[in-house]
């Protein structure tokens, strides 16, 4: 069984929250101000890359790169003319 880790950014005044759920098969859901917009399987800790968009006008697409393991999941978020940047962990 596995756990569930939770991830989040704020950007552009839009919240982008991540959550990996461990296991055989990991499950990553991406919610941007709330709402889920984006989720994705993959299995055992190869990573995977869930794209969305930020509704602004007009939207921006960003990603979210989640690695499930080894060891402590960690997300990546990725958006147009900027760096890539860790997601800060939650314990909720």
């Amino acid at each position: 069984m596995g756990r569930r880790h939770h991830f989040h950014i704020d950007h552009d005044g839009h919240s982008v929250s991540a959550t990996v759920q461990t296991g055989h098969t990991a499950v990553v859901e991406v919610l941007v101000d709330g709402k889920e917009t984006g989720h994705a399987t993959t299995h055992d800790d190869h990573p995977v890359t869930v794209r969305v968009e930020l509704p602004t006008d007009p939207p921006i697409q960003v990603s979210v790169r989640a690695t499930p393991g080894p060891g402590v999941p960690r997300c990546i978020f990725e958006a147009p003319a900027i760096e890539p940047h860790i997601m800060s962990p939650r314990p909720y």
